[in-house]
């Protein structure tokens, strides 16, 4: 059967139900820079049959205009950015499409 990323992430959050707010990540698949971990990409496409790569990190002025890369980052940037919701939690702190956003250099 084969998931969506939504519908694993909701899923996963569904089977963590019990779990106290501090060990919202104790299986160490979310970042805290925004994303998933190598870990938790592997876990991903292990269970839904999916192939998540890595995001593109490189700042973009050092990637060749045209390339694979440059290409991934700029479809993701122009996806994740038009995603409706705050780029800040009530506290203060970014949200992990902020985090996501920040990490892909968009």
């Amino acid at each position: 059967m084969l998931l969506t990323f939504r519908e694993f992430i909701e899923q996963e959050e569904r089977e963590k139900e019990n779990v106290e707010e501090a060990a919202v990540d104790a299986k160490g698949h979310k970042s805290s820079t925004g994303g998933l971990t190598q870990k938790g990409r592997d876990h991903y496409n292990r269970k839904t049959g999916g192939n998540l790569k890595a995001p593109v990190t490189t700042a973009p002025s050092k990637l060749k205009k045209g390339s694979k890369a440059y290409n991934r980052r700029k479809s993701f940037c122009a996806r994740m950015s038009g995603v409706e919701g705050p780029m800040k939690k009530p506290n203060g702190e970014p949200t992990r499409k902020a985090l996501a956003l920040k990490k892909w250099n968009c």
